[in-house]
Parts: structure tokens; sequence; C-alpha cells
């Protein structure tokens, strides 16, 4: 699996200069307002530029100015660093200037280093509108013969590359965000869904069902790792069913050997819903390379906080997960290099540091990581 050994973000909202080394599993913990959420948007906005829909993504966030941090130039910097096994890592770079009502791109760039050589590779080059990119079948940097959107970035809009680049544009454009899961009365989770051959329970859960359903009869080992993984966090917990509700449609039962009959999902609780598609979420044998997850403690009862984090650890030899939360209850059940604290500078900006960089071994001896985080030792509580 390729992974995203570093990033850099630089002008975007409280992250006015942050650089992260990136590990398997990455919890980012802090107080309300310390960027957090702005570190999971920022990496939506670098996937969305690998696969073309930069601008939509932009306008959601409400355009480059309104995203840029105040009092600074109205420019946003990406980088991103990839590692390429039996090569030097891919070094891409993107920046967003406002201009108006609107944005330009002044400087894009992929490259690589190489042995021998004093200047890397270049994949990509541009500047504003000079689009150049490395043409492997003319062997050279050349401009498009295409009409070439100014409003997305050319790594989403060059011909194939060699191999390692159109890796980095693969990783960067899966890279998938989850929010707290809607459970509400008409909640896509709560409603039948149709029998197909999903491979995620989906952002709202939409297709949980016929994940679900599909992973039993192709994989059944993990299948029956979902099954007892629920088993150890419900007592009575025994089966999932999945009855036919109509021509080619699924709904989800859940039976429990303290009733005779089953019940339905949409009776389900909060928590135990939300656990649900967690643990089908982590399982799933088809995570893309970077997998962010928001605030997955809420509704969980602080029991079943020890099982997702095993998930987490577990899904972590498949993707990279990243992690935002502001649970004690957590924490607990975290270890120091798996945690990269939050905090703000005098300015209000966003600082970070991983948990084992910090002088905690004293602290450790006699408190839980989470005793730590609430006693101030660790930043991140203001």
């Amino acid at each position: 699996m390729h992974k995203v050994n570093k990033i850099r973000i630089a002008g975007f909202r409280r992250l006015s200069e942050i650089k992260i080394e990136m590990r398997p599993l990455t919890i980012l913990i802090g107080a309300n307002g310390v960027g957090k959420t702005s570190i999971l948007e920022a990496m939506s906005l670098l996937s969305a530029s690998a696969a073309g829909t930069l601008n939509k993504t932009l306008n959601n966030l409400g355009g480059v100015a309104d995203v840029c941090t105040r009092g600074y130039p109205k420019r946003i910097t990406f980088e991103a660093e990839m590692d390429c096994p039996g090569y030097n890592p891919l070094q891409y770079k993107l920046e967003l200037e406002a201009k108006g009502q609107g944005y330009v791109i002044p400087l894009e760039r992929l490259s690589q280093e190489r042995g021998g050589y004093s200047e890397p590779f270049k994949h990509i080059e541009s500047h504003y509108d000079d689009i150049r990119y490395f043409n492997i079948e003319t062997n050279q940097l050349v401009r498009p013969d295409w009409e070439h959107n100014t409003l997305e970035s050319s790594l989403s809009q060059v011909p194939k590359m060699f191999k390692q680049p159109e890796e980095l544009r693969r990783t960067l454009s899966s890279i998938t965000h989850y929010h707290v899961l809607d459970v509400g009365d008409r909640a896509p989770v709560k409603l039948p869904q149709q029998m197909k051959p999903a491979r995620l329970p989906g952002g709202n859960g939409e297709d949980l069902i016929s994940f679900l359903y599909n992973l039993r009869e192709s994989n059944p080992e993990r299948y029956e790792a979902i099954e007892d993984t629920l088993q150890s966090a419900f007592s009575g917990f025994e089966k999932l069913h999945f009855p036919p509700v109509a021509a080619g449609m699924l709904s989800l039962t859940w039976k429990e050997q303290y009733f005779q009959d089953p019940i339905y999902v949409h009776q389900l609780s909060e928590g135990t819903l939300r656990f649900l598609w967690l643990i089908s979420l982590l399982q799933s044998p088809n995570l893309s390379t970077v997998t962010m997850i928001d605030e997955p403690e809420v509704s969980l009862h602080p029991e079943l906080l020890s099982l997702l984090a095993d998930l987490m650890r577990e899904a972590a030899k498949r993707t990279q997960i990243i992690v935002a939360t502001h649970s004690d209850g957590l924490i607990r059940f975290l270890e120091p290099h798996e945690v990269l604290v939050m905090d703000v500078d005098d300015n209000g900006h966003s600082l970070v540091q991983w948990a084992d960089t910090m002088d905690l071994e004293r602290w450790l001896k006699e408190y839980s990581l989470d005793e730590v985080w609430r006693m101030g030792r660790m930043g991140g509580r203001a």
C-alpha cells in the first residue's frame, strides 16, 4: 500500500502553517476550534484537486477567500509526499490564490528527486496559465493541446503518466471523509436497501445493508469478524438477518437471545446503529488509501470505545486512518504514538505535536493517557 508520508498546509483557516509526519493511525485531539476539522477539510480539498472536483468542493466551503487564514495573504498551499517503494518519494505542491470572487492556481508541481541529478524530475510544472506536464511518448515537458480547465488542477487533467504519479493521483483522489452518521427517522441507514454488490457501507449508511449482505456471501471470514465484534460489544446479540421486503430489496434485523422477535434496523438505538456502521466500515476490504472519520465516538457507550480503538488499529494495516475527536473516553485506549495533539498559539493559529514527542513518560507511569490530557500536560485543552 502506498502511503502519504508528510503533508503541509498553509493559509487555510487556522492552519497558517502546519507540517505533519503521517502515520498509519492518526488521532487528532484538542479543544473545539483548534483546527481538527480544518485538517480533514484540507485533506478533502487535496483529494478534490486530484479528482477534478476542486471548484465544486471550494464552492461548498464558501470559496478561497472565505477559507484563507485571517490577516494573511489570500493564498493557500497544500503539499503532500507519497512513498514509492524502490524509488524516491513523490512531492506534490498546489497553491490557490483568491482573485475577485474566484481563484487562480499560481503554482502546481509534481516532482521526484533522482539519484545523480541536481534537479528533481518534474511530472507537472504549472504556473498560472503556463501548464506543462511530462509526455511519456515524447519524453519532455509539453503544454496541453486540449482545453485546460483553469479552475481544476493539472493533476486531475493530464493524460496517463508513469506508474508512480498515477498511483499518487489515485491515492489522493480516493481520500474519503466520513462524518457523523445520520440516524434520523428517515435516514438512509434505516430504510430498506437494494440487493447489490456494495463495496462499502456508504457515507450515510445508504449501502450498509447491501454491503453486509454482500460481505456475508463473498467474504464470510470478514463478515464473521463483524458478528464476533457485535457479540463482544452487546450481551445477548446472536446474528444479523436480511429479510427481503420487496423485489430486490432487503431490510436488516438484529436477533438477541432475550427476545423471540427480531429487532428491525429502524428500531435500533442511535449508538448501536452508529457502532454497526463504524465496524462495517473499518472491516471493509475495500477502504480507500486514506480514510478520515469525524467524531466516531458520538452516541457510543464508553465500553465500546476500547473495541473501536482496536478496530481502527487493525484497519490501519490496510488504510491510513485519520480521526478527529475530543473524547476523553477514546483517548484512554490509545497509545501516545497514535495521538496528534492540536492547540493554538497566541495568534489563534493551530499547532500540532505528536504525543510521543512530549515528555510524558513520568506522567504515564502513574496516569492513563486521557488523565494526562485532562490534567493539561499535553496541551490541547484551552
